[in-house]
């Protein structure tokens, strides 16, 4: 089997990230036809540790953050995340590499005759089963799993971890989690097991009352970053940013600053939620969990999409910002980041988003707008966010795809302005590809990124 095969044959299951789900149910996503799945491959995901996070917003670069740390403290580390921006293979990462294309296809193939005994498998619960068993294979001394969807339900909740992570809780899936923060908060926390430690980042109250609950209930020892320690930013530039951190009650190894290789006020509370579960874990007993290996870890780590300086002159910012919260924090960051810059934005979204309320909170920042779209399926056509745009009273520029987005945007520009691209994570992956191409570079992770008609 060659690597577009296995792709093919992933993207022929069923796939929610393609295809509008209708229920969100025990019915539609059954852990057990997981835990089966496993069994058949005795149970790798029981090689090794675990780390779990879920969460709105964050969790992607908290997930990076643990995994950077653990690096640093000299363990083999495996990282699952989804999406993914560039290429398939990014979901599953050893030690911060994809795994390679051979690799994949062999443990597809590998895997195919086992899933053929359970059809009803999505494409989300293979691919979890393939890093389970590629983290297996490699012998890793810990891997960090990023939850794909709520926490209740998903397929990664059959593992046991070391501790539970839950990062910024907003809105958002509201039409398959719930509408108010209490609904989705209990999704999230269903990944908080009986008497595994859980650390949430700062919520609003709400959604604290419905964790801390579930946490009593579940005798899970629970930290609330927003309670236990307190943070402030030192430093900013376009390469970074330093806060100092300390903890509320009483001194701690992991007081002092932390130089963070992120930027966007947003990152501090992101990097505040994984300096607070890496010292729980060296309350613990984990050896690797040590202040220097997370210094190390958060300095040396680089999340592409979130916030990411592409150029700094112009100044060109891509940001996988997906509903009105995360749009309301980019705002929010990019006025106090670059307070004299006038931006113009590229927009594209899914049909399946609250782009009313995202264009809302970015509009206030929005010298000119040009909305576009990604290659998803699921991505809603230019026209239709055009109008949305002139419901709200603001004008928009139509491109037809990420790479004449881009050059609109250009001819566009005049002195003191910026380009920010967000609106999904499809948008900005293909703006990442066409700024590679337009500037004649190599994207920062070599040769991650799939042929267009492998992304189908």
């Amino acid at each position: 089997m060659k690597y577009h095969d296995a792709l093919r044959y992933l993207y022929g299951l069923v796939d929610y990230e393609k295809r509008r789900i209708e229920r969100y149910s025990p019915q539609e996503f059954k852990l057990d036809r997981v835990v089966q799945l496993l069994e058949k491959l005795q149970n790798p995901h029981q090689a090794y540790p675990t780390l779990h996070i879920a969460g709105t917003k964050g969790k992607g670069s908290v997930s990076a953050m643990l995994a950077g740390a653990a690096q640093a403290g000299g363990l083999r580390t495996g990282l699952y995340i989804s999406p993914h921006l560039h290429t398939y293979r990014e979901r599953i990462q050893v030690n911060r590499e994809p795994i390679s294309r051979t690799a994949m296809a062999e443990l597809v193939e590998e895997l195919q005759p086992v899933v053929a005994t359970q059809p009803e498998l999505t494409m989300f619960e293979v691919t979890t089963a393939l890093a389970f068993l590629h983290f297996q294979r490699e012998q890793v001394d810990i891997a960090v799993i990023e939850v794909g969807l709520g926490g209740r339900l998903d397929a990664t909740n059959v593992i046991l971890p070391e501790i539970s992570i839950i990062t910024s809780l907003s809105l958002d899936h509201t039409y398959l989690l719930g509408d108010t923060l209490e609904e989705i908060a209990y999704e999230k926390a269903g990944i908080i097991k009986q008497g595994v430690p859980i650390v949430t980042a700062p919520q609003k109250q709400e959604a604290l009352d419905v964790l801390e609950r579930i946490a009593a209930e579940r005798e899970a020892p629970y930290t609330a970053v927003g309670e236990t320690w307190r943070w402030e930013a030192v430093d900013r530039s376009w390469n970074g940013q330093t806060m100092r951190v300390e903890q509320a009650t009483e001194a701690s190894a992991f007081d002092g600053n932390y130089d963070l290789n992120l930027i966007g006020d947003f990152q501090q509370e992101n990097a505040m939620t994984a300096i607070a579960a890496t010292a729980l874990l060296h309350d613990m007993g984990h050896e690797w969990a040590k202040p220097e290996a997370l210094r190390a870890g958060l300095q040396d780590i680089h999340w592409p999409g979130r916030m990411e300086v592409l150029s700094q002159n112009p100044p060109v910012i891509v940001d996988c910002a997906h509903n009105p919260y995360s749009a309301a924090t980019l705002r929010d960051s990019l006025e106090t980041w670059f307070p004299e810059t006038t931006w113009l934005v590229i927009y594209g979204a899914s049909t399946d988003k609250d782009i009313d309320g995202m264009l809302e909170e970015l509009i206030p920042i929005s010298q000119h707008v040009i909305v576009t779209r990604s290659y998803h399926p699921r991505a809603a056509a230019p026209y239709v966010l055009a109008d949305k745009l002139a419901d709200l009273a603001h004008g928009a520029e139509i491109a037809i795809n990420a790479q004449r987005a881009l050059e609109q945007a250009f001819h566009r520009l005049q002195p003191g302005w910026g380009i920010v691209a967000t609106g999904s994570i499809f948008v900005v992956a293909d703006i990442r590809e066409a700024w590679a191409m337009r500037v004649d570079l190599d994207l920062p992770m070599g040769d991650w990124v799939d042929e267009p008609w492998e992304k189908s």
